[in-house]
């Protein structure tokens, strides 16, 4: 019996084994499939997931070039705004400086008060109801605040001037300091000088102006002197004067920046000067055979006057506004430079002429600065000081004997009153404060604003 149950058992067992290992196995396999299951549902949900990322970036994407595109055009906008807004400043400036200095044409030397049509109120003063802000009267040559653009300024205007000098020349040698041989001439030079001139300037922009000048001259010299120790017992006069167009002149001025009330303003000049007036080697002078050197014939006195220079210019400066309530300040730097001229010929008596060669006049450097000031909606008052050193003479690249560096000072006074909100009238006076200076200027102007 014992050995017939040991073979049943082991058949029942390995059955038992057999369904074991097989439920186990299915079980293995059960596990895996849900375990990739469950992977691939991550995976799907990753995916889904990094697609919606995707059409978020994308979307992201559009919306960033079109924020793109509309920078772009905004930035066109700025810059169009950024343009209009400069050209406003510019007339704003301008308007401002005027309401500040009381004029519309501050520090302009030539012409300070040249204001455009506009209900500004001057400092401490009430608006004005007629129009146009108080001027301040005009002194020198140099420029102000510019022409508005679009409007033109017409100026008439009369100088006159006076200079008289007093020479004594010793024609001769020494032999002891006590005792001359030869002669002594004192001589003194009284001249007259009327210049009528009608200027135009137009604005071009509201930073750039043009403006074209042309002078009438008439002058008179009388000359007055005595030969000592020569047996002339009586003063001798000559006299002699001219009467022709002028060196027309040529001009344009740019404002550098925009400035304002404790701000100042910046303005370039460039200034060209012809020689259409008549040319101090055209007229006739009063010697026979020679002007200059040893044995001179003649007074060498023109027997008509010149009304120009003689010679083409180019002047180049820069020029400062400062205001700063209630006044204004100004000065300005200039450098001319005079052209040379070459086989130049001078003539004098008999229809001769002296050859001369190479004439190089010296170039000029001014300054000048003062401060204007409104009185009230119509007057104002300024005060300056003109500066010039001129330097000497050059002939065929030799100083002329007797040529020396000059320096020209004057103290400026003007005044200023409106007439109507178009036009004013501005009288100004200068004296000369160095012995070649011109004793006395007196300059009427009366600019018309269209």
């Amino acid at each position: 019996m014992v050995h017939l149950k040991l073979p049943a058992i082991s058949a029942v067992s390995c059955a038992v084994f057999l369904l074991i290992g097989g439920s186990v196995h299915a079980q293995s396999k059960t596990g895996s499939s849900h375990e990739m299951q469950m992977r691939l549902e991550s995976l799907s949900q990753e995916l889904d997931e990094q697609r919606k990322l995707l059409a978020h970036l994308e979307s992201f994407r559009q919306q960033y070039f079109e924020q793109r595109t509309l920078l772009k055009s905004l930035e066109r906008q700025v810059a169009q705004q950024q343009t209009a807004l400069d050209e406003l400043r510019g007339v704003a400036s301008w308007d401002t400086l005027a309401a500040q200095r009381g004029a519309g044409k501050v520090g302009e030397p030539e012409q300070i008060a040249q204001a455009q049509p506009q209900e500004a109120k001057p400092v401490g003063k009430a608006a004005s109801t007629e129009g146009r802000p108080p001027e301040v009267a005009p002194l020198f040559e140099q420029p102000g605040v510019l022409t508005p653009k679009g409007h033109y300024v017409l100026e008439p205007s009369l100088q006159y001037g006076y200079s008289s000098s007093n020479r004594v020349a010793l024609v001769g040698y020494t032999i002891i300091p006590a005792l001359l041989v030869g002669l002594i001439d004192v001589r003194e030079v009284k001249r007259n000088t009327v210049t009528a001139a009608l200027s135009a300037r137009l604005g071009v922009t509201n930073r750039l102006e043009l403006e074209v000048r042309a002078p009438y001259v008439y002058r008179s010299d009388a000359t007055v002197s005595r030969e000592i120790n020569a047996g002339v017992a009586t003063e001798g006069v000559f006299s002699a004067s001219g009467m022709h167009i002028g060196d027309v002149e040529f001009g344009a001025r740019y404002q550098l920046n925009d400035g304002g009330v404790d701000t100042p303003y910046y303005l370039g000049t460039l200034r060209y000067k012809t020689r259409t007036g008549t040319d101090p080697f055209e007229v006739v002078t009063d010697c026979s055979q020679r002007c200059v050197g040893t044995n001179v014939t003649g007074t060498g006195l023109p027997l008509d006057l010149p009304t120009g220079s003689g010679f083409n210019s180019l002047q180049v400066g820069m020029t400062v506004l400062y205001p700063s309530d209630p006044a204004v300040f100004f000065g300005s730097l200039t450098y001319t430079h005079n052209f040379s001229r070459d086989n130049v010929n001078r003539k004098i008596l008999n229809g001769q002429e002296e050859a001369l060669g190479t004439i190089a006049p010296g170039d000029i450097i001014g300054f000048n600065f003062g401060m204007g000031l409104a009185l009230n909606e119509k007057a104002s008052f300024s005060i300056g000081y003109d500066h010039s050193s001129v330097g000497s003479t050059r002939q065929n690249g030799e100083v002329v004997p007797g040529s020396v560096r000059t320096q020209l000072g004057t103290l400026l006074l003007g005044y200023s009153y409106r007439l109507s909100q178009k036009t004013s009238l501005n009288v100004s006076v200068g004296a000369g404060l160095t012995r070649d200076t011109p004793d006395v200027s007196l300059t009427v102007r009366l600019p018309m604003t269209f």
